[in-house]
Parts: C-alpha cells; sequence; structure tokens
C-alpha cells in the first residue's frame, strides 16, 4: 500500500470516532470515501447501527456488497453527518470536488446533514484552491453558450484558463444525472466564495465543485498523523 493509501485509511479510520449508533449517514465518493467504506462495514459487522444514503451508484453497490444498511435521500431526507474526500482543502475549509464526477450528488447529500467531514491526505491540503481542475456540471442543452458564460464569469474574477468538457475513453464524460463535466484548469482562486456565488447563477449550470461554507472538519492525513481543520 502506498503512502497514499496509507494516510487516506488512517483519516478514514479517524472520522470512525465521529460516528454514533442509530445515525443516518451520507456516504461520499472517491478512494477516501471508499476507505471509510470498509471500515465503517468492519462496525456494521460488530453491531454498529446505522442508516447509509450513497452519493453515487458506485458507493451504492459497495455499501451493499459489505453489508451496510442503505437509503435514499427521498426516504431519509435529513442526515446527521456525511464523511467524503475532497480534490483540495484549504485552511478555511472551502473544498474543490468533482474528479469523480458525482460533485452534484454530494453537495445535495452533504447540505442535507447536519454535519460534513472530510477526509483526505496531506497532498489534498492547499493555501490556495485551484490547483486542481474545478468541475463544473452543464446541462448538454445549449452546452456551447453556457461555456461562453462559464468562461466569462470565471474572467470577471480573474480567474482564467483551459476549459475542457471532460472525456473518459474516447467519448464525452456523462454524469450520473445525464449532464456533461466541464473541467475548468484556473489556476489560484482568489475569491472562492465569490467564483461559486458567479457559476451558480449561470444558467444552464446544474453544479460546481466548490464548496463553500459546507464542510464542518476536516481530518487530514500525513506521515505524522491526522491534522484536524476546523472553522
Amino acid at each position: 500500500m502506498s503512502d497514499s493509501d496509507l494516510q487516506k485509511r488512517s483519516a478514514a479510520v479517524a472520522a470512525l470516532e465521529h460516528v454514533a449508533d442509530g445515525m443516518r449517514l451520507g456516504l461520499g465518493t472517491g478512494t477516501t470515501a471508499a476507505y471509510f467504506v470498509g471500515a465503517l462495514a468492519e462496525k456494521v459487522g460488530r453491531g454498529l447501527d446505522v442508516l447509509c444514503v450513497p452519493t453515487s451508484e458506485a458507493m451504492r453497490a459497495q455499501a451493499a456488497a459489505l453489508g451496510i444498511p442503505l437509503s435514499t435521500l427521498d426516504d431519509t431526507p435529513i442526515l446527521d453527518l456525511t464523511v467524503d474526500g475532497a480534490d483540495e482543502v484549504d485552511g478555511e475549509l472551502n473544498l474543490i470536488k468533482g474528479g469523480g464526477g458525482a460533485l452534484v450528488r454530494e453537495k445535495i447529500v452533504a447540505t442535507s446533514s447536519r454535519s460534513m467531514i472530510v477526509i483526505a491526505d496531506r497532498s489534498k491540503k492547499v493555501v490556495k484552491l485551484g490547483r486542481f481542475p474545478l468541475a463544473v456540471e452543464i446541462l448538454p442543452f445549449g452546452f456551447s453558450a453556457t461555456v461562453m458564460k462559464i468562461e466569462g464569469a470565471c474572467r470577471s474574477l480573474g480567474c482564467e484558463g483551459a476549459l475542457e468538457p471532460r472525456v473518459r475513453n474516447g467519448k464525452r464524460f456523462i454524469s450520473e444525472n445525464g449532464n456533461f463535466i466541464l473541467d475548468c484548469s484556473l489556476g489560484e482562486i482568489g475569491d472562492p466564495p465569490a467564483l461559486a456565488a458567479a457559476l451558480s447563477a449561470v444558467p444552464g449550470v446544474v453544479g460546481h465543485g466548490l464548496f463553500i461554507g459546507i464542510a464542518s472538519l476536516a481530518l487530514i492525513a500525513g506521515d505524522d498523523g491526522v491534522e484536524r481543520i476546523e472553522p
């Protein structure tokens, strides 16, 4: 197991300390979240009583295979805690998420929770967001027109760079919601809240990977232990 994987697992295990019997949990998507689900399954096997809402079909399949009790957000609309990874996290708990393409479902689940814990390895901690491309989920209708509006919104805030439709295996990536993903390589984002608001105001944008004011705690694992980042 690589150092990065060891750190991801350490962060996932640390998050388990915040899970109590009877909780309703949101399960994030991605490699770090998968470590949390694996560790959670072990506790469920020993009698922990939880009910979980996954943020993607891949996570639903993993959790179901491990015997974790599952629900949907329609049946369980208020959650106690969501545990999820991040592509980047800064010192103010602003996040970039969406590398896996589940950003809209992840945000819906996270904001339906009383709290959100971010788990990550040390490489995901940054001083300023923007090193990792920002994912924006866009309706297929009027895609090119929407991209032009996104470009203008970014430029108005001093954020410029390549805006590329996400492609996987030679084909346009389609989200689980049936939409396209635009990856925006903007470099350093000077004002994440302002950019988040500007992108949300663009017609055709379903959601974006800037998570502002949503996370309540980040557990960042390194070789020397797990660092806590709180508001």
